[in-house]
């Protein structure tokens, strides 16, 4: 049985012990801290087209289905290699959603963290990826991140509801006023009215077109 089946005793690590062997933690939940990252991507690719490129000048994003990568999660060692080719990594968009018990988003925030700080003990470089709910997930939304540090948010499909947009402007300022992040790395639209403050505040806000924004473009020529 492989290391990353077993803890230090033998028996069935079912919860990657070894993930965080040398992890510091924040806050009350203990979820371990990412370290701050200097590089930054200039092009991404999802996980999913991560494993058929030969194109390793990017850096994996996992904006998409979670059933798409929690192979990652379960098999790591398997992943590993072909993740280490590629620039960097952001850590793994785990899903929060509204009506999903607090402590399963909770966990899946654990999950983002845990294994943003095994890909960099394995000498990944990754950034941060935030991802909340509502006002109850941005209690832990925001740890195991560095402050000045980089970040990386979703905003597709998260701005054009009325209710959707609402809760991730107050979840954005929350983020924010937290982390005082040097630079917002954004996968999705960013509209002046809602990330303009904040380049007026001198933060640097990069978008990056959503996959599905991209193939609507390529379909339209």
């Amino acid at each position: 049985m492989s290391k990353e089946n077993k803890d230090r005793k033998g028996c069935r690590d079912v919860f990657h012990a070894y993930f965080v062997e040398d992890a510091e933690y924040d806050g009350n939940l203990e979820i371990p801290f990412i370290d701050q990252e200097t590089e930054l991507p200039e092009r991404i690719i999802s996980f999913s087209d991560s494993l058929r490129t030969n194109d390793f000048d990017q850096w994996v994003h996992f904006y998409e289905d979670d059933s798409n990568f929690e192979r990652l999660w379960n098999r790591p060692s398997v992943y590993l290699p072909r993740l280490m080719k590629f620039k960097g990594v952001i850590s793994p968009d785990f899903s929060l959603y509204r009506d999903m018990p607090l402590v399963m988003q909770a966990w899946n925030t654990y999950r983002n963290r845990a294994t943003g700080h095994w890909l960099q003990s394995n000498g990944i470089h990754v950034i941060p990826n935030i991802r909340w709910s509502d006002r109850r997930s941005f209690e832990f939304c925001c740890l195991g991140v560095q402050e000045h540090s980089p970040i990386f948010i979703g905003s597709h499909g998260l701005i054009k509801i009325k209710e959707e947009r609402r809760m991730f402007e107050a979840g954005l300022d929350y983020v924010v006023n937290t982390l005082h992040p040097s630079t917002i790395l954004v996968y999705g639209a960013t509209p002046k009215e809602i990330f303009g403050k904040y380049e007026d505040a001198g933060i640097d806000v990069i978008p990056f077109q959503s996959d599905i924004s991209r193939a609507m473009k390529r379909g339209e020529r």
